[in-house]
């Protein structure tokens, strides 16, 4: 047996691994896994070329645990190493420029530091307090070597027992971590989150953990529907069925493979479980994939595998990365591709669909200007019949019937069909047509469309009384004079008390309501932007005034004036409890005088 010292001049280099990356202390388990792997495919291209003539026999990556002994032993039979290969390869090239590996690395992201300087293997300390690994070479005549450190700077080298081709790697476990990692259940659960893609057989407790050929490695020729249904139950039990997948097979100008499938989303945008999966050649890697993904595509499932984005790098580093761009990019394109193959080849089943693919398609065209782009003409719009249309040919349509006195097409919408059921009923009175916009995005991309398409504005049924909302040339002269105006305005104004609302006098067609509430177009959407946490160009709109429209066209308006003061008050707090009805904000003892007064009449 020989022993050695590690020279390094700072700090030693384990209390940095376990300080560092102790909050993702887990990821040993796949380090010294996928390291087993490798070794394995190592034994399988030598056979293949002819480098090695044995039998290369069942390839397999065991991992055992020994309550007793608190160890957890991982075992492959591939190339195995000599004595000069683990000095070489454990030692010297992990060690080598240690100083500069610490004084580079000690404050900085420990998400950065795996896969730098050797870590896979010495992730193991991450967990253990002393490693041994046994090795035996696939080369004749070499004897098995035996190396253990006990995570100083001291190591030994000495003769190994192994009679097999391969290497065994032994974690004796600090007494707190063998708490946590020698459960059988835990172990299957690392060993299912990490490795249940891998390439090599991987076998616990007698169980085999991984499927060698998962589906996203085959060609897509290959596969039929049912195979891709079988593979989602898997990633995904007991969800419902996704409405379609996506097979990404790219090799040129990177290597770029998964499936992509797309669920049920409604409106859920944040703290979503059972995201897309990102692998590097079948080893998984995280789920948080929205440095790779589009952002409005993270509402996806499935796969993503590319051995070709750097994953070892900051956030900052994998945004500005030139193959990670493209990568994005070409995944944007085969989603937005997809969606207008089933557009052009089956309109129908699309208009099916729609309710949930909604959310995805506007959230990447308010997000993505050449998905966008790409997307105009296939995104639709639904009306209050339950018709469905593009974007571009509702616009189109509603030009014939809902121009106003500028030449602005004015696309009227209801947030809540029900809850503005009037509304939408007098809108349609008037000959006009409703689309429904009620998503969490919809009030964003109305202001995206009325950016991309020229002359045109969206407003909300409820925004306006209905000759207000699509302006046209001709004015209407009030019947009453200007000191009945002053009179009903100030008679209304006092019965508001204190409610926060804007009196606005209008002379309005005689058969309109009489008095109706309504919240300015451009304050709804402030409003809007600020439950999703937005600033707001202009200043805090939040708490600004609606608007009580009294129409002083309407005969209500002069007859009023005709009572004397007590009735003309009962009768105008009767109308304005109505206005407030309409709208949900008749509350508390306001509600309860008007449904006692609304009782006395029926017992009258």
């Amino acid at each position: 047996m020989r022993t050695g010292q590690i020279s390094v001049q700072s700090e030693n280099i384990f209390p940095i691994i376990k300080k560092f990356l102790y909050t993702d202390q887990e990821i040993f388990i796949r380090e010294l896994v996928s390291n087993a792997v490798d070794a394995s495919k190592k034994i399988q291209t030598l056979s293949r070329i002819g480098e090695y003539a044995d039998e290369v026999g069942d390839l397999k990556v065991e991992i055992s645990i020994d309550e007793k002994k608190k160890t957890i032993t991982i075992s492959d039979y591939g190339v195995g190493m000599t004595d000069e290969e683990v000095e070489k390869y454990i030692t010297q090239l992990a060690f080598s420029g240690a100083t500069e590996f610490v004084n580079e690395w000690k404050d900085k992201d420990p998400d950065q530091m795996i896969g730098h300087f050797g870590l896979g293997f010495y992730s193991a300390f991450m967990v253990a307090k002393q490693v041994t690994l046994v090795s035996k070479s696939y080369k004749k005549d070499t004897e098995p070597v035996k190396w253990e450190c006990d995570g100083s700077t001291s190591y030994s080298i000495d003769k190994g027992k192994r009679k097999k081709r391969g290497t065994d790697v032994i974690l004796h476990l600090t007494d707190e971590d063998a708490e946590t990692y020698l459960s059988k259940w835990k172990i299957r659960e690392l060993l299912r989150k990490y490795c249940r893609f891998l390439p090599i057989k991987i076998e616990f407790d007698g169980e085999t953990i991984n499927d060698t050929e998962p589906l996203w490695t085959k060609k897509p020729s290959d596969l039929n529907q049912e195979d891709y249904k079988k593979f989602f139950e898997e990633l995904y039990p007991s969800q419902d069925a996704p409405l379609f997948h996506i097979h990404i097979n790219t090799d040129y100008p990177f290597s770029l493979t998964g499936v992509l499938y797309f669920p049920k989303v409604l409106q859920a945008l944040d703290n979503r479980k059972d995201r897309v999966q990102l692998y590097s050649n079948q080893v998984f890697v995280t789920e948080d994939v929205k440095d790779v993904l589009p952002e409005y595509l993270v509402l996806l499932q499935g796969v993503v595998d590319s051995p070709d984005i750097p994953l070892n790098v900051s956030r900052s580093a994998l945004q500005s990365d030139t193959n990670v761009k493209k990568i994005t990019a070409h995944i944007s394109k085969k989603v937005s591709d997809k969606l207008t193959e089933i557009f052009k080849n089956d309109r129908e089943d699309y208009q099916n669909k729609w309710e949930y693919l909604d959310l995805i398609v506007k959230y990447g065209m308010l997000s993505d200007e050449k998905f966008a782009e790409r997307m105009k003409e296939y995104c639709l719009v639904t009306t209050t019949e339950g018709g469905f249309h593009t974007i571009e040919e509702w616009i189109e349509h509603c030009k014939i019937n809902q121009t106003d006195k500028n030449g602005n097409t004015v696309i009227l919408y209801t947030t809540d069909a029900t809850a503005q059921y009037m509304s939408v009923k007098s809108v349609k009175d008037a000959g006009y047509e409703v689309i429904v916009l009620n998503g969490a995005l919809d009030v964003h991309f109305a202001g995206f469309a009325e950016g991309k398409f020229e002359k045109v504005s969206f407003k909300c049924v409820d925004s306006d009384p209905v000759n207000k909302l699509i302006e046209k040339e001709e004015s209407i002269e009030s019947v009453l004079d200007k000191e009945q105006q002053e009179s009903l305005e100030t008679l209304v104004k006092s019965l508001l008390n204190e409610m926060a609302f804007d009196v606005k006098l209008e002379s309005l067609p005689p058969q309109q309501e009489f008095l109706s509430i309504h919240k300015n177009e451009w304050e709804r959407r402030m409003e809007e932007y600020a439950k999703m946490g937005q600033s707001m160009p202009f200043g805090d709109l939040m708490g600004k005034k609606k608007s009580i429209i009294v129409n002083t066209n309407n005969i209500l308006a002069g007859n009023i004036l005709t009572k004397e003061a007590d009735i003309q008050k009962e009768q105008l707090q009767h109308y304005i409890d109505l206005a407030l009805l309409e709208k949900n904000l008749l509350q508390g003892a306001d509600l309860e005088r008007f449904i006692t007064k609304a009782k006395s009449y029926i017992q009258d």
